[in-house]
């Protein structure tokens, strides 16, 4: 009895500290997008720049984070995370301070500026601050949880909280820097980034002193096994539709953002729409949190796969002179304000991003058994779709039209359609999973 209420307490700890980890991740990721709009007065192509140097971290730190997970645990992953966010936000903060007048070579034939390289490698360290945290908290509550639907179940409930941080974080952008001019520049949002950085040095002392029950074993990396997560057909799938999710759900509001702005919106604006994207992540989270224990992952990725497309297919078809009424911030106040319908079907994608990612995880990972940690450092790598779908959005717009551009994602919500119905399905069930038990010595 007594065993047990101590594996309870400890996983309890750990519960609430990765819920706590979950708004951090999206603290870091939601600045990209905002504060691109900054820097694409000065280059065309720069919108989503910072926002793919963000995820294209992922594809660098997915598998070396799961390493240190797998070597060193879930506490001091995480508290390593956070130093590598503090010095992250540091050098976007330096890149509104010096470099403005520094070229360094040219791109598309404008001088690339030393303080955009500043801001650029400042948005690829955060990057590696998210993937390091998103190693730790999904398949921790996955295991706490126990897999299957609760495990879905605790990763819903954190993406609730990653929902809300997402929601204030561009909002917040828009309020400080307001109207973007010639003269708008990083120290439009240095009292932001101060924050932050503040953020993560308390976050660091308050997880440094707590005592978190670790799933994992030392020394795990060590061990050889037969496969790897590449052998689970259901596993491969699973990571591009992550790769691919990442894209929809970054991409939808990033692309939204620029139109918005293009269109005559003040950046306040413009941010307090997308903010309502990212609140009805939260919204649908909350929901799902609520019924995952009933509802399978399948069933769900289904549903708002769907809905979906037919949001996104309405919002392109739609003339953009049709228009709706929507919350938002305007004259130094909340009121109903007029934007393009097509604005508020994208919105409402939200309610259909909020529960893809735990659907994918807990669907990819399903029946891995002692192949989950390796399998989560791999799925971080595919998190690098959220930079490199929404660049190439850009591109397409730049080409094209903003609304246009939106079949991309039109086409990456169809292949999740088809990974919930057919891909999810686990056709290696003849691999062993569970873990081997080394021998009594006595018996030998």
């Amino acid at each position: 009895m007594t065993t047990s209420t101590k594996q309870g307490g400890g996983n309890g700890i750990a519960v609430v500290v990765c819920f706590f980890l979950f708004a951090m991740i999206a603290f870091v990721t939601n600045l990209a997008a905002p504060i691109g709009t900054i820097w694409k007065g000065s280059y065309d192509w720069s919108g989503m720049a910072g926002n793919l140097m963000n995820f294209l971290a992922y594809l660098f730190m997915g598998i070396p984070a799961g390493k240190l997970l797998q070597k060193y645990g879930y506490k001091k992953t995480a508290l390593a995370a956070m130093a590598v966010g503090f010095i992250g936000l540091g050098f976007q903060y330096l890149s509104g301070l010096f470099g403005a007048e520094t070229p360094l070579f040219n791109v598309q034939g404008q001088p690339l500026m030393l303080n955009f390289a500043i801001y650029l490698l400042g948005a690829f360290i955060c990057g590696f601050c998210a993937c390091m945290l998103n190693t730790v908290v999904n398949p921790m509550l996955n295991l706490v949880g126990g897999g299957g639907k609760k495990g879905n179940q605790l990763i819903q409930i954190g993406g609730s909280l990653n929902s809300l941080t997402g929601t204030v974080t561009p909002f917040l952008v828009g309020l400080i820097v307001g109207q973007v001019t010639a003269e708008t520049s990083m120290v439009s949002v240095a009292p932001l980034l101060w924050i932050g950085m503040g953020v993560f040095f308390f976050s660091f002392l308050l997880v440094s002193f707590l005592k978190i029950r670790e799933p994992q074993t030392s020394g795990a990396t060590k061990k050889k096994y037969s496969h790897s997560p590449w052998n689970f057909r259901h596993y491969v799938l699973g990571a591009v539709g992550i790769f691919f999710y990442v894209g929809i759900e970054v991409g939808i509001p990033g692309i939204l953002l620029f139109f918005l702005i293009s269109a005559g919106y003040p950046e306040a604006t413009a941010t307090s729409v997308i903010a309502i994207y990212w609140l009805l992540m939260l919204v649908g989270r909350l929901v799902s949190s609520g019924i995952s224990g009933v509802v399978s992952s399948k069933m769900q990725l289904i549903v708002v796969s769907c809905l979906g497309m037919l949001f996104v297919a309405l919002a392109i078809l739609l003339p953009t002179t049709t228009m709706t009424m929507m919350p938002a911030y305007a004259d130094g106040g909340f009121s109903m304000v007029e934007v393009p319908l097509a604005a508020l079907l994208l919105v409402l994608c939200g309610l259909c991003t909020s529960v893809m990612w735990g659907g994918i995880f807990n669907l990819a990972v399903e029946g891995l058994g002692k192949y989950t940690a390796q399998a989560s450092g791999i799925f971080m790598m595919m998190v690098v779709g959220g930079g490199v779908m929404p660049f190439i959005q850009s591109l397409i717009a730049g080409d094209t039209h903003y609304m246009a551009s939106y079949w991309l994602v039109f086409a990456m919500l169809a292949y999740l359609f088809f990974y919930a119905v057919i891909g999810s399905k686990n056709v290696n069930k003849d691999i062993p999973v569970e873990e081997e038990l080394s021998p009594d010595p006595r018996n030998l």
